[in-house]
């Protein structure tokens, strides 16, 4: 199919070609199914045009429907199940601390092999479009196990699978993102994402205290909207298309999917540390959050999903505002580093204002300053690092390698936050979980503004 005319934002200024002399790719792409007509891209060459509002609008629910069925699980309902296994809060913070991370570690193996899998896979549909929609319907069918679980190592199998086939699909998600846009919308649209993201986790803290007493739907219902709205986007995105793979598959291809050279590229490398660092010092709290109302604040578990509902409502409510506003203004002025090294700043300083918490209110305080912190720093941050990419034409591979620094910390911090909180808080004293995630994230700033090749 050839496409003869575009309109000023279809996010290609001529009709998608690669050179005659390149007999592996076909001209002709793969044109998006739903939605207005769009051209294919460019194979390895960034959009010069902005893409149209609705299919920004796309990206952001495919954005939102992932992050539903993704971090329902990590946010709540993970432990809600724990919680029907056990009622001792040691045995429920090991617990917690032994599921979560094989699930991580599955992530940052199959977003980078995702990533380079996407990169280089034939077919009439495209490159990223099959993997987004395969991903997604498996992790709908790994939390079946989830739900139906009765232990430990049940669980793990379970959230390790659905981590796994998530992370393929999301691998294809962002790099197509990464294939569309052109960098003048990288702000703008990384905004509406990190907005979407946190309206999920919020959209599940609710789901939770409706369907907490049903962890079958609490898992299932997030899933099944999740794999619609992925399943939207793919067929709305206009894909190039590779008649045949160049590169065959030997071990020293996998091995170096893993790799991207910090001397070379270290504006890349100082962008992974960041990330790694703020994600970790998240993710320390965020999986201990419904623990925290029990433990910390001793509220009885209704009372602390409503609380943590709520608290959720507040910090995504900061983010949307502060994600917009920020993506907005990193677009207008072409700064990135500053505003994410300040948002990591604010971020760890909410996180330690927790530890002072002494009523439900205050930790709501803290809330809305992880929040108003967050929507900037996950709004820049996305921007920063596409426009650090090494190699435009393996974005998927780069992406995917990045986001380890995404998963590693969620395979690590549960471990750690897990440690600190039974070693040193004997299950129950949140202090020393707390300081060093503050900690943790202050670092995340330092090392982000070691970037140079970016305002």
């Amino acid at each position: 199919m050839t496409l003869k005319s575009s309109s000023a934002h279809d996010g290609a200024a001529i009709p998608a070609s690669e050179p005659a002399s390149d007999p592996t790719v076909d001209p002709a792409g793969s044109p998006n199914i739903l939605g207005p007509a769009l051209i294919p891209p460019k194979m390895g060459v960034k959009p010069e045009r902005m893409k149209p509002i609705w299919y920004v609008a796309m990206i952001v629910l495919a954005q939102f429907g992932l992050f539903l069925a993704l971090l329902t699980p990590v946010m709540v309902s993970m432990q809600l199940k724990v919680n029907t296994l056990t009622s001792d809060a040691s045995e429920q913070a090991a617990m917690i601390g032994a599921i979560l991370p094989w699930g991580a570690l599955a992530a940052l193996v199959f977003n980078v092999v995702g990533g380079r899998i996407s990169d280089r896979t034939t077919g009439r549909w495209g490159r990223r479009r099959p993997w987004m929609i395969l991903g997604i319907a498996g992790l709908a069918l790994s939390l079946v196990i989830v739900a139906l679980g009765t232990n430990t190592v049940t669980l793990a199998i379970g959230w390790l699978l659905a981590q796994s086939l998530a992370n393929l699909g999301y691998a294809a998600f962002t790099a197509s993102m990464a294939d569309q846009l052109s960098d003048r919308q990288y702000g703008t649209v990384s905004g509406l994402v990190a907005v979407a993201q946190n309206v999920a986790i919020m959209a599940g803290t609710w789901l939770a205290s409706f369907l907490s007493h049903n962890i079958l739907l609490l898992l299932l219902v997030p899933a099944l909207i999740g794999f619609v709205a992925v399943s939207l986007y793919a067929l709305c995105i206009p894909e190039p298309v590779l008649k045949e793979n160049k590169y065959p598959f030997n071990w020293k291809e996998l091995l170096q999917t893993f790799w991207v050279n910090p001397v070379a590229h270290p504006d890349y490398t100082w962008a992974w540390i960041g990330r790694f660092l703020i994600i970790f010092a998240s993710f320390m709290f965020t999986t201990f959050r419904l623990q925290y109302m029990t433990q910390h604040l001793q509220l009885d578990q209704d009372a602390a999903v409503s609380a943590v509902a709520l608290g959720v409502t507040i910090y995504t409510v900061a983010t949307m505002i502060t994600g917009v506003v920020g993506g907005w203004l990193s677009d207008r002025f072409q700064r990135r580093k500053i505003l994410v090294a300040i948002s990591i700043l604010v971020f760890a300083l909410g996180t330690y204002l927790l530890m002072h918490a002494e009523s439900v209110e205050f930790f709501y305080v803290c809330e809305a300053i992880m929040g108003a912190a967050y929507g900037v720093y996950g709004a820049v941050d996305m921007a920063l690092v596409f426009e650090v990419l090494p190699d435009q034409a393996n974005t998927g591979k780069d992406l995917g390698v990045f986001n380890i620094a995404n998963a590693l910390p969620q395979s690590l911090a549960p471990a750690f936050g897990s440690w600190a909180l039974v070693s040193l808080g004997s299950g129950t004293d949140f202090a020393p979980l707390l300081v060093s995630a503050a900690v943790i994230g202050g670092l995340g700033a330092v090392a982000t503004m070691f970037i140079r090749s970016v305002r």
